[in-house]
């Protein structure tokens, strides 16, 4: 293990005691992890907090096996060692990355193909908001559902971290961008962001809205129950529907008829099962095309808020309120 020289042997970090609320993530210690064959250690300064984190929290989305109990899935600092067979990557080399588990801590290990440089202009608490959000819209929005510019695109909770992200993306890649959120200042930032139009689903039907833009193209989704029927009437002909994730339930009742009579699809992802390989054609992808797009100032992330480590229990509060716009990001060091 190269540049494992100055490590400590234990780290602070933030733990999930028992399944339940937001007051069940307690600090605690815990020995620095190694780095094993085509891994990196990263000493973190930031991580990013994510819904999963908070099923995880919850005791409704378990690690996979051979990853880290504790919660965070994205991060950013500095590279502090790399296990056997790493090329690419030397310590002290700033760096953002996708992680299997572990970002509530000083040091994490992930595998060296889900890293990636920090954007050019961005600071590593930026740069610890992009992993998570990025990995998942792009792989969905556009390796699964294909989005081109032209295209009507719809994203519902447009002001959540996957929301905003997604907006810009889609606004890059020239789609027209519609979005829903809840409130007039939320549907104000989508717009900000790049939504042709932001729908208030408190005052107005986004399906009928949708309707008369001609229908959309493509909606990414995480909401599910009673949103699934109305996403595939607010579909055009030949329209994609991705699924993300199901904040108001997996399980629905829907006339699939229409979908065979208007050419529909329906698809859908987890981002954490997938191999290795598949994270590893992803952050390759991001390299290759979101990148320069971040670096030229078209894609940034929205920070809403950031919360110490030892208050991590504060940030999901503060996620689960749906209160914020953007991301909310973990101080860990600096």
């Amino acid at each position: 293990m190269a540049g494992a020289g100055n490590l400590p042997e234990t780290m602070r970090a933030v733990e999930i005691t028992r399944p339940g609320g937001p007051e069940v993530l307690q600090p605690c210690s815990r020995p620095v992890p190694v780095p094993g064959p085509g891994q990196i250690l990263i000493r973190l300064t930031h991580a990013g907090v994510n819904r999963p984190d908070a099923l995880q929290r919850a005791g409704a989305y378990a690690p996979p096996p051979g990853a880290s109990p504790l919660p965070g899935l994205e991060g950013a600092g500095h590279v502090a060692a790399i296990g056997p067979g790493v090329t690419g990557w030397a310590p002290g080399d700033a760096v953002c990355a996708l992680l299997p588990g572990g970002g509530y801590a000083e040091y994490v290990v992930t595998d060296a193909a889900h890293a990636l440089p920090v954007p050019e202009g961005l600071d590593l608490k930026a740069a610890a908001c992009l992993p998570e959000t990025c990995f998942t819209v792009w792989s969905n929005v556009v390796m699964r559902g294909g989005l081109i510019a032209g295209e009507r695109f719809l994203v519902h909770g447009g002001s959540s971290g996957i929301g905003t992200t997604a907006i810009q993306i889609a606004a890059a890649l020239g789609a027209r961008v519609f979005a829903t959120a809840g409130s007039a200042g939320k549907c104000a930032a989508c717009e900000g962001l790049g939504a042709e139009r932001a729908i208030n689903y408190r005052e107005a039907d986004f399906v009928t809205l949708m309707q008369a833009e001609g229908g959309a193209d493509l909606i990414l989704d995480m909401v599910g129950g009673d949103y699934v029927a109305r996403n595939l009437a607010a579909l055009a002909d030949d329209g994609r529907l991705v699924q993300i994730a199901f904040l108001e339930g997996p399980k629905v009742t829907v006339n699939l008829a229409p979908m065979m009579v208007r050419r529909l699809t329906i698809t859908g992802s987890t981002l954490r099962p997938q191999s290795d390989l598949a994270k590893a054609r992803i952050a390759g992808a991001l390299r290759a095309h979101l990148w320069p797009q971040i670096a030229a100032g078209r894609v940034a992330p929205v920070i809403d808020s950031e919360f110490p480590l030892d208050q991590a229990a504060a940030a999901h509060a503060r996620m689960e309120s749906s209160a914020h716009i953007g991301k909310i990001v973990l101080r860990i060091a600096g």
